[in-house]
């Protein structure tokens, strides 16, 4: 898997490469001139840039649209600069408003420190987790105190902090707006401060908060950071973020088969917009597929190699191998899986409803989605596609297929 052009001594990298790498797929670089300068000191000093990325550890699971920004940073790593996985674990006690019209309930210690414990190990299945500081932020915001806090919040203005556009909103709607929201912004900046940042990343809807930091590091005599800000990435739908309470997402630990097989359900348009935003390959590389897909190749295809790539990432190359086999059996020939989940259910000596049969096993969420998917034609028994919503199944053991990806040997007892 190729992650950029240059391997060897890759912080002298050409200026115009590197920065063409860096803007691919982004949503805004500020300022670009700024970062063409750092780039280009960069290369004539060797010494590397301090990329900056802050997370606070408000849930445990990343799923790939967590990690737009994550192969950012290891972009920037393979360019050779020094990228800096941020926790705010100081900050999570605040709640970042960014993109709500309600007040965010701070999370405790404990919960922090929970969702903390496994976030670095999931984002280093993309980083490099030997090139990549890891740092919190109570480090130093703790140590500010009351009086460290008051002397920060004095070099910015109300004025400013009620331009962000969630706070606009809940001014306009009469929605309160708590004292500590205020502060968070100047928090995540001042993390730009104690890190001598020189690039921050965050997704579209964290613009301001970076911006507040190219403020606060001019407060404190730095060269202030440029911002690239990443777009947010649609989920298997085409159209919403992805997100799991949407249920259109993919999550980096699912196991390599389901990540396979929700790659390859994406339109061949989208699949140009996920090779932009997930995929390690070079510009170069990106850009030959697109002409071959003009040329007359198969998209599948294409879309395969983005599927082997992204289940290699998060599994192994030999799992990606495995999972590209046994889609094409599975979906080609028509093979039951081997591997399927073995479920019994206790009816009672009674005969069951098929979507309550569903939703006990496992393969549909509720009972109405149960009742959609057998009214969309999505559910087959023993190989037989079931029509029928009102089907009740006696005692006996059947294959159950819901969709393309779901199957269960389901008992009824």
């Amino acid at each position: 898997m190729s992650t950029c052009e240059v391997k060897s001594h890759p912080i002298t990298a050409d200026v115009e490469a590197a920065l063409a790498l860096v803007k691919r797929g982004c949503d805004e670089l500020l300022i670009e001139s700024e970062f063409a300068q750092k780039l280009a000191r960069s290369r004539a000093t060797g010494k590397p840039l301090r990329c900056k990325l802050g997370l606070d550890p408000t849930a445990p699971d990343i799923h790939l649209g967590h990690t737009v920004v994550l192969n950012k940073l290891r972009q920037l790593q393979d360019l050779g600069h020094t990228v800096i996985f941020l926790i705010g674990d100081f900050t999570s006690m605040i709640g970042d408003p960014s993109g709500r019209n309600t007040l965010r309930p701070p999370l405790s210690r404990e919960e922090i420190g929970a969702n903390a414990t496994t976030y670095f190990d999931q984002a280093s299945l993309v980083l490099d987790r030997a090139k990549t500081e890891i740092r919190y932020n109570s480090e130093w915001s703790e140590p500010l105190g009351a009086a460290g806090m008051i002397k920060l919040a004095a070099k910015y203005t109300l004025a400013r902090l009620l331009e962000r556009d969630d706070f606009a909103k809940r001014m306009r709607e009469n929605l309160p707006i708590a004292m500590h929201e205020l502060l968070y912004p100047l928090m995540q900046g001042y993390d730009s401060v104690a890190l001598h940042a020189d690039l921050e990343l965050g997704g579209t809807d964290q613009k301001f908060n970076l911006l507040v930091g190219r403020e606060l590091q001019r407060h404190y005599g730095q060269e202030p950071q440029c911002i690239l800000t990443m777009p947010l990435l649609e989920g298997l739908d085409g159209v919403e973020k992805m997100s799991k309470s949407k249920g259109n997402y993919v999550g980096i630990t699912e196991p390599a088969f389901e990540m396979f097989g929700k790659v390859m359900s994406i339109s061949d348009q989208q699949m140009w917009r996920w090779y932009d935003l997930l995929s390690l390959r070079s510009n170069d590389e990106i850009a030959a597929l697109k002409r071959q897909a003009a040329e007359g190749r198969n998209p599948r295809d294409i879309k395969v190699l983005l599927a082997q790539e992204i289940v290699a990432r998060f599994h192994s190359v030999r799992a990606a191998e495995l999972a590209d086999h046994e889609f094409m059996a599975r979906f080609r020939a028509g093979a039951i899986p081997n591997d399927m989940p073995e479920v019994t259910i206790d009816a009672g000596s009674q005969r069951i409803g098929v979507a309550a049969l569903l939703k006990q096993a496992g393969l549909a969420p509720s009972t109405s989605e149960a009742v959609r998917n057998v009214e969309q034609g999505g559910v087959r028994i023993d190989g037989q596609r079931i029509s029928d919503r009102a089907l009740q199944l006696g005692a006996g053991t059947y294959v159950v297929q819901v969709g393309k990806r779901k199957w269960a040997r389901v008992t009824v007892a």
